[in-house]
């Protein structure tokens, strides 16, 4: 042979070689030049020449290759290698029952496929830097955390409960981790129910004291939590203190906790910490006793609801003063970072009061200060809704819980209250005067005349019972009912305007034909079930849609939610554009019909005059709600006081208008002030004329009582 073939060659004769099976030369299987070379051929690739198959990985060789099982797996001849994916018949291998595993003996070695975790016992927990189910999990027993009293409080009953809590903690372990959470409930529950002397302590002691038991019953339950076995526990004192736990693992989309009146849910990913494959526990405990160390705490709002609140009752906000209206609750979790959840937690509170005049419910959580006190705070939780009886809160950080409802005093603008009443007070006079005028004064009865006095019946019954009953807000049955009644008065207010200036255009319109009969026959017919008829139809429909949205907190009024004051508006402000276009009409027929004939024509001109009137008439009614329309924004104050100041002068006018400036009326008030002067003058010289008589009558007596005496 050639002495110059190289490794991995066959010999031919003494000028050639072979490359062995398994390699290869760059001038392919004979070599005849000293320069070549044969290479082993890689058979595992890239590009790959055999297949090993599933869970299976090639191993290339010197001039050859084998099939190995990927770790975790194992041919079930248990030889090492094989050649092919005939031959393949890897299998997961157990190293938790065949001792291959490098679990600590802190943990318990859990076989899966391919491989295998570390998982801590049942009462331990992942030591500091170590997760739970990996390879590397070191763990250690679960021990019940240190809790320290709040220094500079003297209270025997606090110390004898603490003294407790040090006999739970020697005696604890592993194995006893759910009757410890039961015994330490109870010790809570007890605390709670007799505080003893702990009732004499200050406000500020009693909070300082509510605080260092909430954060140490948060701390020792979320520790405490994490040794439970997985699933669902509840926990109760016979003091009324109860606690739901859930530990569920990894998989479960939401959780949803249930204690006594108060409902939690939240997600998965809101309870699991990330990165940590372990078990998450979630728990909703309810301290009943807690409420009388912090009923009296300060409430402290966001930036936010202060701005509505002031907003609201701009700048007559006199004071805020809260009564707690559910438990107080705390919620936990695993996470370790339960001020920065990545979703919003839900809480969904049953509470026996109902929120009344001037107060508002207020999701409210317990703010620990760092001088170990705290107060009642609304940052980072908001009120999705109430209802009656039910209020739904979500909060985006946990702590400790609760409902509360705000009483707040409104301090009324005096100006505005001496402004109303003086106004009505006087609106209402004139309106009674004006109703009688128009019963009793013949020389103006007619279709107009008697569409007046229905308008000044309406507003004097309105403006009476807004004078009297606007603010009645105590019960709301009673607040509802006059609200329905004032959106009744109002709206056939305005429907007496309507048929007015209706009226107005049909008597212009026939004077075109002079047949001013069949206008009056056809408002006699119309007038009564239009008037009451309409408005009874709109706040029935209104009343049966909408019935609780009758009455306000601050006054006995149409509720502006869900834009339920557009079923007074609405059609108020439909009749405003209606009348105004017959008014308009009415004008320009009535200058049409003066430019053809004489301007001296009695109907004519009593009819111009009407209409002048009723728009002046429109305009004042009309206007009222308008400028209530604008109060907002900068300029509501200012319509505050017009709104205020043409509203309580309506009946004013409507004196002034139609019996001032009539001359028939003030005619017929002349002959009824000389009626009552003549009759006047006639009692008095009567009553002079009985007083002369009786005199001489005396007089005549006394002569002969003398002349008798002298003649005897």
């Amino acid at each position: 042979c050639a002495l110059w073939c190289p490794p991995g060659y066959t010999c031919i004769n003494s000028t050639a070689c072979h490359c062995s099976p398994g390699f290869t030369s760059l001038s392919g299987e004979i070599i005849t030049s000293p320069l070549d070379s044969c290479e082993d051929i890689n058979e595992c690739g890239p590009p790959a020449t055999v297949s090993c198959g599933n869970n299976a990985d090639c191993q290339n060789t010197e001039g050859g290759y084998h099939c190995t099982c990927i770790p975790g797996y194992e041919l079930a001849s248990g030889e090492p290698t094989f050649r092919n994916e005939s031959e393949n018949t890897c299998q997961d291998k157990d190293e938790c029952s065949s001792g291959e595993h490098h679990c600590h003996n802190s943990t318990i070695c859990t076989n899966t496929v391919g491989s295998y975790v570390c998982h801590c016992r049942q009462g331990w927990v992942p030591k500091p830097g170590f997760q739970n189910k990996q390879n590397t999990t070191v763990c250690e027993e679960v021990s019940f955390p240190t809790w320290m009293p709040p220094p500079g409080i003297k209270s025997q009953r606090l110390s004898c409960f603490f003294h407790r809590l040090q006999h739970l903690r020697g005696n604890f372990s592993s194995a006893s981790v759910q009757s410890t959470i039961q015994d330490l409930i109870q010790e809570v529950g007890d605390l709670l129910e007799g505080p003893q002397d702990l009732e004499n302590l200050s406000q500020s002691e009693k909070q300082y004291v509510a605080t260092n038991l909430l954060l140490g019953l948060e701390k020792a339950l979320r520790w405490l939590g994490k040794a439970l076995p997985i699933g669902a526990m509840t926990f109760s004192s016979s003091a009324g203190t109860k606690l739901s736990l859930k530990v569920q693992e990894q998989g479960y989309e939401n959780i949803t906790l249930i204690q006594n009146q108060t409902k939690m849910l939240l997600t998965w990913d809101t309870v699991h910490e990330s990165g940590d494959p372990g078990p998450a526990v979630a728990g909703l405990l309810s301290t009943p006793g807690m409420g009388k160390f912090l009923a009296k705490a300060p409430l402290v709002l966001d930036t936010v609801e202060q701005a509505a609140l002031n907003e609201t009752h701009k700048g007559v906000l006199q004071e805020i003063y809260h009564d707690l209206l559910s438990e107080v609750i705390s919620a936990f979790i695993s996470n370790k970072d339960p001020q920065n959840l990545r979703h919003p937690v839900t809480f969904i509170f049953q509470h026996s009061v109902i929120p009344g005049p001037r107060e508002k419910v207020f999701c409210v959580f317990w703010e620990h200060g760092q001088n170990g006190s705290g107060h009642w705070a609304t940052s980072g939780c908001r009120m999705v809704g109430t209802k009656d009886n039910s209020t739904i809160c979500q909060c985006t950080h946990l702590s400790s819980f609760a409902i509360l409802m705000a009483h707040y005093e409104v301090q009324k603008d005096s100006a505005l209250t001496v402004i109303s009443y003086v106004g009505l007070s006087l609106s209402l006079l004139c309106l009674l005067l004006a109703v009688l005028t128009f019963l009793f004064c013949k020389a103006i009865h007619n279709t107009s005349t008697s569409l007046h006095l229905q308008l000044s019946i309406c507003l004097f019954l309105a403006h009476l019972l807004f004078l009297t009953a606007i603010d009645r807000t105590e019960i709301k049955v009673l607040c509802s009912i006059i609200a329905g009644a004032l959106h009744y008065l109002y709206l056939a207010s305005f429907t007496w305007m309507l048929l007015e200036g209706l009226h107005l255009f049909l008597t212009a319109r026939n004077l075109m034909v002079v047949n001013y009969s069949s206008v009056n026959k056809f408002m006699k017919k119309l007038m009564f079930p239009v008037g009451y008829g309409v408005p009874a139809v709109i706040v029935t429909i209104s009343a049966a849609s909408q019935p609780y949205l009758y009455g306000t907190p601050t006054s006995c009024w149409l509720n502006s939610k869900k834009g339920f004051k557009w079923s007074f508006l609405g059609p108020v402000c439909s009749i405003f554009l209606v009348n105004l276009v017959f008014f308009l009409v009415t004008l320009w027929m009535l200058k049409s019909k003066l430019s053809s004939l004489n301007s001296d024509v009695s109907t004519l001109q009593n009819t111009r005059m009407l209409t002048f009137k009723a728009t002046a008439q429109l305009f004042i009614l009309g206007c009222t709600w308008c400028l209530g329309i604008l109060q907002v924004g900068p300029a509501a104050h200012v319509m505050a006081y017009l709104f205020t100041i043409i509203n309580s002068l309506q009946g004013v006018f409507i004196f002034l208008v139609y019996c001032l400036l009539n001359q028939q009326v003030r005619k017929q008030y002349g002959e009824w002030f000389k009626g009552i002067y003549i009759t006047k003058s006639r009692s008095e010289k009567y009553t002079l004329s009985s007083k002369t008589e009786s005199d001489a009558f005396k007089y005549s007596a006394v002569r002969s009582h003398i002349a008798d005496t002298e003649c005897n």
